[in-house]
């Protein structure tokens, strides 16, 4: 059985970017409401056809912008979210930043 390392055709799905699998790991964490894109949507990871709001990876720096839900104890929130990046990137600086506090979701 051979590898295959041609591109994925239509249909399947395609392999994750290193800033699309952080940003499920920082919107998986207890408090955090959501990636925030800044006040003209102008902090995101640029990849073909798409974007990844919230999350701007440079080669020594990574940004990650947040809400956080009413309640939560910003600290903790930022902590985690600071602790996450760093172990996804493997080392550079992480900037975390509260960009809003939103009301609970009901279920």
């Amino acid at each position: 059985m051979s590898s295959d390392t041609s591109p994925a055709t239509a249909g399947e799905p395609t392999p994750s970017d290193p800033a699309e699998s952080l940003a499920e790991e920082v919107l998986a964490l207890p408090g955090v409401a959501g990636l925030h894109g800044g006040l003209f949507g102008e902090v995101a990871t640029y990849l073909p056809g798409r974007r990844v709001t919230g999350i701007r990876l440079e080669d020594d720096r990574t940004d990650v912008h947040v809400s956080v839900t009413w309640g939560a104890d910003v600290h903790e929130v930022v902590d985690a979210v600071r602790r996450t990046t760093e172990a996804h990137v493997g080392g550079g600086r992480v900037d975390v930043y509260v960009e809003d506090v939103v009301a609970p979701t009901s279920a």
